[in-house]
């Protein structure tokens, strides 16, 4: 039985070429991966005997000088070296956590980070309708968990620091009954590898304290009603100098007087006299930038739409949407008798041209 042909390595193969090969196998075929599997187990005895063998210097120069004396005393392979931290015999023996480690690591990372990060905040504003489509810079009030400043987030006074002297720095405690082995956190320094120190007196030890600040918010234009705005890293501070949440503020615009608001397109209704309509006119509408001149062609029906290009709500491709108004006729109020003899002569000379509209409208 060849151990560098169990292991998989050259003779040449240096000390962490051979734990890595360790290391995979013992992935493999270890009883704990393969409950029940006695081939497993009998295949991890021979990786164990050989890992132990040329991981040794004067036990691999013994090998190599006279090569596999034969079957070894018998061992017994349970948890011997593993445990879910550090072994007994050292940082550098094998545990049950280092074969894992390069699996799972990366996960870890991603979750603890996650849970370190600051919390995000959310709150409600409410802008005018003229503002909403211009846009521009807004001052906010936010009261949010920032780090402390008396301690600058470490939660404790600054005093010189000590290694742990129960666990030496290390952070756990160590027992072994037989081949099993046993950690646990150590109670002296709470798993944290340093003595216990004073905590700050200003946050109690939470490295945070709540603070109120005023941000000024740049707001894009056309904001439309229930828009929400992400404000990067304005939320809670992340624990132990991770990053902090977001602010998500929630804009709402209440409606306008004269527009009314459709996508990017604004509606506007405008009334216009009889005659205007009859006889065509210029006429002032509403815009976002003050008025307009709209021409009113002759013969205009009440409900007609005219559509101004680019003068609707700024979009965020760049281009503005359009203002779309909408003709009401007005009819005028009769104040004497002249006013009332011309609308019935209007009347009798239109009156085919009426007949003939509700006959369409049927």
């Amino acid at each position: 039985m060849d151990f560098y042909i169990i292991l998989g390595i050259e003779r040449e193969a240096n000390v962490r070429d051979i734990k890595r090969a360790y290391k995979r196998l013992a992935r493999r075929y270890h009883p704990d991966i393969n409950p029940g599997d006695r081939m497993a187990a009998a295949q991890f005895r021979q990786i164990a005997e050989a890992y132990e063998t040329l991981v040794d210097p004067d036990r691999r120069r013994q090998y190599d000088a006279r090569g596999h004396a034969g079957p070894a005393e018998p061992q017994a392979y349970g948890f011997e070296g593993f445990d879910f931290s550090s072994s007994v015999g050292g940082a550098a023996a094998p545990t049950f956590g280092d074969l894992f480690a390069d699996v799972i690591r990366s996960r870890d990372a991603r979750q603890e980070a996650a849970a370190a990060r600051g919390a995000d905040l959310h709150q409600e504003i409410e802008i005018s309708f003229e503002d909403a489509m211009r846009g521009g810079q807004r001052a906010v009030t936010v009261t949010r968990q920032e780090r402390c400043r008396a301690c600058h987030g470490l939660g404790r006074l600054r005093t010189a620091e000590s290694r742990c002297t129960a666990c030496h720095g290390s952070g756990v405690l160590k027992s072994a009954r037989g081949h099993m082995v046993f950690s646990r956190p150590c109670p002296s320094c709470g798993g944290g590898g340093r003595e216990r120190q004073t905590p700050c007196p200003a946050c109690d030890g939470r490295q945070v304290e709540m603070r109120t600040d005023s941000l000024m918010l740049d707001l894009p234009g056309g904001l439309a009603d229930g828009t929400t705005v992400r404000v990067p890293e304005k939320g809670h501070v992340g624990r132990d100098g991770h990053a902090n949440g977001d602010l998500y503020i929630t804009v709402h615009v209440p409606p306008h007087p004269e527009f009314r608001r459709d996508g990017d397109d604004l509606h506007a209704i405008v009334a216009v006299a009889v005659h205007e309509a009859a006889l065509g006119a210029k006429i002032e509408v509403p815009t976002l930038e003050g008025t307009a001149r709209l021409r009113v062609p002759p013969g205009t029906q009440s409900g007609q739409r005219f559509r101004l290009r680019e003068r609707g709500a700024p979009a965020a491709h760049g281009r503005r949407g359009d203002l779309i108004i909408e003709i009401r006729l007005v009819l005028p109020r009769l104040l004497d008798e002249r006013s009332k003899e011309l609308l019935r002569e209007f009347g009798r000379i239109n009156s085919e041209d009426v007949r003939k509209a509700r006959a369409e409208q049927r």
